[in-house]
């Protein structure tokens, strides 16, 4: 039942933009990664909406209203040893007048050659699953974008970690802190709530935790050239009460325009849970190299 209003949630977030009336279809806008209208989480798509700002005249253009990409990434590994890795994940963004919605799925499956613990005989079989999905819509407060209210859902699974699921939903107020022709910092912060449900142990049964958060937020990012751009993304879910999981994660992000539609994006990521089994890592990364397409 919580996965299904979690799910819903993503779906009503993403969806938003549709109820508004009235859209601006000519912009005069400056060249410059300042272009982009405050994202909280910049994903493929909007490195790419920026590195095509890069090279457009300042003449009136009809904005597209809803840009996505799709990115993958692949290893198949065979011989003495077999594996296979696989990462890919879908963006989208919808803007429209003074709202904008974003929505990211990612997924990573990692197979490999697993010895059987009685007979000693190799399987190929799935030593890594997760699956991400995040989704926040903004709305501006004025004209300038400046200033901004926002609403967050995130769920996760993971079948090789100390949780089954973790999921949060928050809301609260956000600013464009910084603004030049190469360079844009964007932070929000607000209160929230997470779900956590841990994986039964030899000891303890499956349970879940709930929890009050005080989420915070920070994207910077970077034009390093016109075909190359940095992101650097930070996410807080701090728990109000002591003792409770707390999930911290950064991530970034450097992707180099191949061809118009095409992108090569090394990613590096960085979570920590402050809660987890006793057999488990409190840090985790994750390290990637995916080809990104943009439709």
């Amino acid at each position: 039942m919580f996965r299904f209003l979690v799910l819903t949630s993503f779906f009503l977030l993403s969806v938003t933009a549709y109820a508004q009336e009235s859209y601006s279809q000519n912009e005069n806008k400056q060249v410059s990664i300042s272009g982009i209208n405050a994202p909280w989480n910049a994903t493929a798509t909007d490195v790419l909406s920026s590195l095509e700002k890069a090279v457009q005249t300042n003449t009136a253009h009809s904005v597209p209203i809803l840009i996505g990409s799709a990115e993958l990434g692949f290893l198949y590994k065979s011989g003495d040893t077999n594996s296979a890795d696989i990462k890919t994940g879908v963006d989208l963004r919808f803007e429209q007048d003074r709202w904008l919605s974003l929505l990211k799925i990612d997924l990573l499956i990692k197979k490999a050659d697993i010895a059987d613990e009685d007979t000693g005989d190799l399987h190929f079989r799935t030593t890594d699953q997760k699956w991400t999905i995040a989704s926040q819509t903004n709305y501006s407060l004025g004209r300038s974008e400046k200033h901004y209210i926002y609403g967050n859902v995130w769920y996760e699974e993971n079948d090789f970690s100390s949780f089954i699921s973790q999921s949060s939903v928050s809301s609260g107020w956000g600013k464009h802190w910084y603004k030049t022709n190469e360079a844009s910092l964007w932070a929000d912060i607000g209160p929230g709530f997470k779900r956590d449900q841990f994986r039964a142990t030899d000891t303890e049964p499956t349970t879940t935790i709930t929890s009050w958060i005080l989420q915070t937020q920070a994207l910077y990012i970077r034009k390093l050239n016109n075909n190359v751009e940095l992101k650097q993304y930070l996410s807080v879910k701090q728990a109000i009460k002591n003792g409770e999981n707390s999930i911290y994660k950064a991530e970034t992000a450097l992707t180099t325009k191949l061809i118009s539609t095409l992108q090569l994006k090394f990613t590096f990521t960085v979570n920590y849970n402050t809660d987890v089994e006793d057999d488990k890592k409190n840090l985790n990364t994750q390290t990637a190299i995916t080809l990104v397409y943009s439709f």
